[in-house]
C-alpha cells in the first residue's frame, strides 16, 4: 500500500498535506501547567483561522494520551478551518500524569497505541496519526524507557511515526541509541522535538546521519536559545546534507501564548520565523522543510483494517 498521512478526517496522500506545522498544540491540560490550559475549543479555531490566513494548510498536533487532546473536537476544526489536523497517542512523562491514569493503561500501552492509531481514540471515532512519547533530562528514565518500548511495539505494528519530546532538547542520542538500536524502529520513523531548545551542532550531526528527523520547534521564546541560533544551525545541517531531515514547529503549549491572546502562536512560524530562516536557507529550501520533509515523516503504510468472514 502507498504511504499515507493519517488526519483525523481520514488518510490522505502526502503530497496533499501542504504548508505544515509539524508540532503544535490546540488542546493541551498538565498539572504541570495549571492555569494555562489549552482548552477552548473557540480559541483554537481562531487559532486555527489566523494560521490558515498566513499560509497554513496542516498542524501536527502532539498532544498524547490523557493530556486534554480534545480528540472530539478536532474533525470540526479541521472542516471549518480547513486545516488539516493530524491528532497523537501516545504518553508523555510521569509528572503529567495522576498515578491512577498510569496505573490504568500500562498493562497494554502498545495496546492503547495500536487501538488508537488503527480504531479510534476513545469513541469519537477519530484516529491518531502518530506517536508522542518523551525522554528526560539528558537521560531516560525507567518510565520513558516502559513508554518508549510500548512506541516501538506500535511502530511496528503499524509504521506510524514516533515523535520524541526532549527535554531542553536533550538525550537525542540516547533516544536513538533506544528506539532504533535496541527497540529496532528505523530511524526515519522518528522525530526527534525541540533540538533548538540545546544549540549542539554536533549532536545535531550525529542525529541527521543516523536518519531521524530532527524538529525545531517553539520559536520565539525568550527563555531558549532558539530563534537567533537557528538560521545558523539549520545552515550548517544543509549545508552538510541534511535538509531533508529538518521539520519546523511552534509548539504552543500555553494559552499565553497563542496569538488569540497576544503570544507568538501558530501563525509566527508562518511568519517573522519563516522569513528570518529563508534569509539564511533560502525561500526553495525553507518551503521544501514546510512541505515535503513533514509529508514523508508523518506518512506511514498502514495496516490494512480488519475483515468480517
Amino acid at each position: 500500500m502507498a504511504p499515507t498521512v493519517r488526519t483525523v478526517l481520514g488518510d490522505i496522500a502526502p503530497a496533499d498535506l501542504g504548508v505544515c506545522d509539524a508540532h503544535d498544540h490546540l488542546f493541551l491540560r498538565s498539572p504541570r501547567l495549571p492555569g494555562e490550559e489549552l482548552a477552548d475549543p473557540v480559541a483554537a479555531a481562531a487559532e486555527l483561522a489566523a494560521f490558515h490566513r498566513a499560509g497554513g494548510a496542516a498542524v501536527v498536533q502532539w498532544t498524547p494520551y490523557g493530556m486534554g487532546r480534545g480528540a472530539a473536537e478536532l474533525p470540526r476544526l479541521a472542516q471549518e478551518s480547513g486545516v488539516t489536523i493530524v491528532a497523537a497517542t501516545g504518553l508523555h512523562q510521569a509528572v503529567h500524569y495522576a498515578p491512577a491514569v498510569l496505573e490504568r493503561v500500562r498493562p497494554d500501552l502498545a495496546g492503547v497505541f495500536v487501538t488508537e492509531l488503527t480504531e479510534e481514540i476513545g469513541a469519537t471515532g477519530v484516529r491518531a496519526g502518530m506517536i508522542k512519547v518523551a525522554g528526560g533530562f539528558h537521560g531516560l528514565d525507567r518510565h520513558a524507557r516502559y513508554t518508549m518500548a510500548a512506541a516501538a511495539e506500535a511502530q511496528h505494528t503499524t509504521g506510524a511515526a514516533i515523535g520524541v519530546h526532549l527535554e531542553l532538547g536533550t538525550g537525542a542520542l540516547d533516544v536513538l541509541d533506544l528506539l532504533c538500536g535496541a527497540l529496532g524502529v528505523a530511524p526515519d520513523r522518528v522525530v526527534l522535538g525541540h533540538l533548538n531548545r540545546s544549540p549542539d551542532p554536533v549532536v545535531h550531526r550525529m542525529a541527521a546521519e543516523s536518519g531521524a528527523y530532527l524538529a525545531f520547534d517553539g520559536p520565539s521564546r525568550a527563555h531558549h536559545a532558539t530563534d537567533w541560533r537557528l538560521p545558523d544551525a539549520l545552515a550548517g545541517l544543509a549545508g552538510a546534507g541534511f535538509g531533508d531531515r529538518i521539520l519546523l514547529g511552534g509548539d504552543t503549549t500555553t494559552a499565553g501564548a497563542r496569538a488569540v491572546n497576544g503570544g507568538p502562536g501558530m501563525p509566527y512560524l508562518l511568519g517573522r520565523h519563516r522569513r528570518r530562516l529563508e534569509l539564511a536557507l533560502g525561500e526553495d529550501l525553507v518551503t521544501r522543510i514546510l512541505t515535503a520533509n513533514p509529508a514523508r515523516a508523518f506518512a506511514a503504510r498502514w495496516p490494512r483494517p480488519a475483515t468480517g468472514s
